[in-house]
C-alpha cells in the first residue's frame, strides 16, 4: 500500500509543506556569515533545497557548483563583482548557475535571504583558489536538520503516507517577506527603465521585467517562464494563480514557494497558507483542486521537474499534459524570448527580458 505508484494518493495535512517562517536559521560552518533553513535533501540524487541568509558584508569566494543551482532573491541585496554573471541581485531576481560553474566572489551588500535549489554539492575553495576547504552536500543538510529538530519534507509518495514526525518546537524566525505583501517581488515594474545598474541578463534575471503570459482560455492564471531545460525537462516559472487548478497528477516532482497571497491546499486550513510557505510534491502526487484564498493575488515560484497530467477527476481520461515542450511553446507563442545559456554544453533556455518589457497575452489556439 505504501510503496510505488499509488493512484489513490490522498494523505491529509501538508505532508509536503514547510512553513519557512517557523524554521530556525542554522549557521553553516563551511561558510561563515551564512545560515540556512533546511527544507529538503535527497540521498538518492544529492539535490537539496534551503532558504539561505547572508549577513551584511559576508563575502564568499571560490565556489564551484558540482551540480546546477537555481534561486530567487527574497530580500536584501548581494553582488557578483565579476564574471559572466556580474551584477547586483536584488529582491525578485531569479538566478540559474549551471553545473561546474566557478564563482570567484559573492558579496552580501545587505543582509540577504534567498530560496535556492542545489542539484548537487557546492565546493568551497581555500584562499589560494586551488584546494577544497569544504563541501556543502545533501548529507550536511540532513545532519543540520536533525541536530535542530527540523523535519524535512518527504521525498516520495511512500514517505508521505507515513506518520509525520513531531514538528520543530523551538522559537520561530520568520523571513523578512513574511510581514509584507510579496507581490512587488515579481510584479511591480515601475522605475526599471531608469535603473541601468540592475542586472538583467540570461543567468540572473529581474522577474519583474519578464512579461506575464496569459491564455485567454485560462484568464485567471499568468505565467512567467524563466527557464526550460531541453536536456532534463525541468521548467522554472513564476505563477499568478487567481483561479482554481483542476484535478491533476504530478508525473514528476515539483516545488513551490508562496510569495504573496494565500493558497488553498489539500486538507489545509480554511485560511490557506501565506508567504514563506514552501511545498514539495513528490512524483505521482495528486491534487483534486488548488486555488487562491482571499482577494490578494496568489503568486508563487514553481520548479517542475517533469510533466503534469490534467483530467476531470479520478478514473477519467487524460485531458492534457504540460511538459517543457508546452511551456516552451507558451513562451514562443507570446513572443517571449528564451535564449541559450552562455555556458558551453548547457542545454538551458533562459528568460531574456529587455528593460521596460510589459505584459504578453497568449493567443487562443482555437
Amino acid at each position: 500500500m505504501n510503496s510505488g505508484y499509488n493512484p489513490e494518493f490522498n494523505p491529509t495535512g501538508i505532508e509536503g509543506g514547510i512553513d519557512t517562517n517557523a524554521v530556525p536559521w542554522i549557521d553553516v560552518s563551511q561558510a561563515p556569515g551564512m545560515a540556512i533553513k533546511p527544507l529538503r535533501a535527497s540521498v538518492e540524487t544529492g539535490m537539496f533545497t534551503a532558504v539561505i541568509k547572508l549577513e551584511q558584508g559576508t563575502e564568499l569566494a571560490g565556489l564551484i557548483y558540482l551540480g546546477a543551482m537555481d534561486m530567487i532573491v527574497l530580500s536584501g541585496c548581494m553582488n557578483y563583482p565579476e564574471g559572466p554573471m556580474a551584477g547586483n541581485l536584488e529582491p525578485g531576481t531569479w538566478g540559474y548557475v549551471p553545473a561546474n560553474a566557478r564563482i570567484e566572489r559573492l558579496v552580501a551588500i545587505e543582509e540577504t535571504e534567498f530560496l535556492a535549489n542545489f542539484y548537487g554539492p557546492v565546493a568551497i575553495l581555500e584562499s589560494d583558489g586551488r584546494r577544497v576547504a569544504g563541501l556543502l552536500t545533501s548529507l550536511d543538510i540532513i545532519a543540520a536538520a536533525r541536530q535542530r529538530g527540523v523535519t524535512l519534507v518527504p521525498n516520495t509518495l511512500a514517505e508521505c503516507m507515513k506518520d509525520r514526525p513531531a514538528a520543530y518546537q523551538g522559537p520561530a524566525e520568520p523571513l523578512a517577506i513574511s510581514g509584507v505583501n510579496g507581490t512587488p517581488l515579481v510584479v511591480a515594474a515601475e522605475g526599471l527603465a531608469a535603473d541601468v545598474g540592475r542586472s538583467v541578463h540570461p543567468h540572473f534575471i529581474d522577474t519583474r521585467a519578464v512579461p506575464w503570459v496569459v491564455d485567454p482560455n485560462v484568464p485567471d492564471v499568468g505565467l512567467k517562464v524563466l527557464r526550460v531545460s531541453e536536456e532534463t525537462g525541468i521548467t522554472s516559472l513564476i505563477v499568478r494563480h487567481n483561479g482554481v487548478a483542476g484535478p491533476h497528477y504530478h508525473l514528476a516532482a515539483s516545488d513551490f514557494m508562496v510569495l504573496s497571497g494565500r493558497i488553498g491546499y489539500r486538507a489545509g486550513p480554511p485560511e490557506g497558507y501565506g508567504p514563506g510557505m514552501w511545498f514539495y510534491e513528490p512524483a505521482g502526487a495528486r491534487h483534486e483542486a488548488t486555488q487562491r484564498v482571499g482577494e490578494d493575488d496568489l503568486v508563487y515560484t514553481a520548479n517542475l521537474y517533469g510533466p503534469i497530467q490534467f483530467d476531470d477527476g479520478p478514473g477519467t481520461p487524460v485531458a492534457a499534459v504540460m511538459s517543457w515542450m508546452q511551456y516552451k511553446e507558451v513562451a514562443d507563442a507570446a513572443g517571449i524570448e528564451l535564449v541559450k545559456s552562455t555556458f558551453a554544453e548547457d542545454a538551458s533556455l533562459l528568460a531574456w527580458a529587455p528593460i521596460g518589457s510589459g505584459g504578453a497575452v497568449l493567443k487562443s489556439q482555437e
